[in-house]
């Protein structure tokens, strides 16, 4: 297990060469003069000439990839143009709230969607199978932002309940979570529920009722663990695009998380900080993949051997 986890470990190298270079074409190609956005239009020659040799902008694109692969290796994703603190700092600021308000939300998609898939499966076609899955395609297609608004509209406005901006408190975590885990939450749910009817139709699960075996053991012992396996995947994807897709999110609710970081940006051709959360975002998605490879292990016993 532990060459296993070395190897995915040294395969995330190329992967990161890979990203920051395509990362550094695409804002190279993209409109807008990073200079010109910190100086101002009237600016002179001169001064945006000194700016520019200043960032290393003077630099042919090749030689500032390079100069940026090597300070990367040595922990400086360099400093933030508008800033001026280290990008290092910038996502030490932003990245624990994004992080606990995509955990948050992820661990309610599961505890809820898990158990909603369970209960459709076992009552399937009655009237509970059929009010989830309505639910459940309502879900998946509301707007996150407009889920947001409503509930802030319903337990901010109306109901003074939760507050509706800032960051700080388990109260201010509430409504952006629950508007963050609408959508995993349908996705999970939906797979759970054609999981679980695939395998409780298995010829173990009948011969288990034939045993006598409650059903309550059937369904969570022998069918629920296998169940599983591909809604583990799903888990693990939706929970690594939480964490690099809570824009929306973030914004309404005034969050200071990576996804307001990134917006502030990109509007303001920030690019090292750009460069760093697109890498932090790679980072922590192939760690969760990795995380998900592991349980597989656990879950699935046929998969040691493999």
């Amino acid at each position: 297990m532990l060459a296993y986890v070395g190897r995915r470990l040294i395969g995330l190298v190329p992967l990161l060469l890979i990203i920051s270079f395509i990362v550094f074409v695409a804002l190279e190609m993209a409109p807008g003069d990073p200079v010109t956005l910190l100086l101002g239009q009237n600016a002179s020659p001169e001064a945006v000439a000194a700016k520019r040799a200043e960032l290393g902008l003077d630099q042919p694109l090749f030689t500032q990839y390079l100069n940026f692969v090597a300070h990367a290796v040595q922990g400086d994703l360099g400093v933030s143009y508008r800033s001026g603190r280290a990008v290092i700092d910038e996502l030490a600021r932003t990245s624990g709230a994004s992080v606990t308000l995509a955990t948050t939300a992820m661990v309610l998609a599961v505890l809820v969607g898990v158990t909603v898939g369970i209960v459709s499966a076992v009552k399937q076609y009655s009237l509970i199978d059929n009010i989830t899955r309505v639910g459940v395609l309502a879900l998946v297609s509301l707007p996150v932002f407009w889920l947001a608004i409503l509930l802030i509209i319903g337990f901010s406005v109306k109901w003074p309940i939760f507050p509706s901006f800032g960051w700080g408190t388990y109260n201010h975590l509430v409504l952006p979570a629950i508007a963050l885990s609408t959508y995993p939450l349908a996705v999970i749910a939906r797979l759970t529920r054609s999981s679980m009817l695939e395998v409780m139709s298995s010829d173990y699960v009948r011969t288990a009722r034939a045993a006598g075996i409650p059903e309550r053991t059937v369904v969570m012992k022998y069918a629920l663990k296998n169940a599983l396996i591909p809604v583990i995947t799903v888990i693990g994807l939706q929970f690594g695009g939480l964490i690099g897709g809570a824009v929306l999110t973030e914004t309404v609710f005034g969050i200071p998380g990576m996804g307001r970081l990134m917006v502030t940006a990109i509007e303001g051709r920030d690019y090292p900080v750009v460069r760093g959360v697109v890498l932090f975002g790679t980072i922590v998605f192939v760690v969760i993949n990795l995380v998900v490879d592991i349980l597989y292990q656990w879950v699935d016993p046929r998969q040691r051997g493999a």
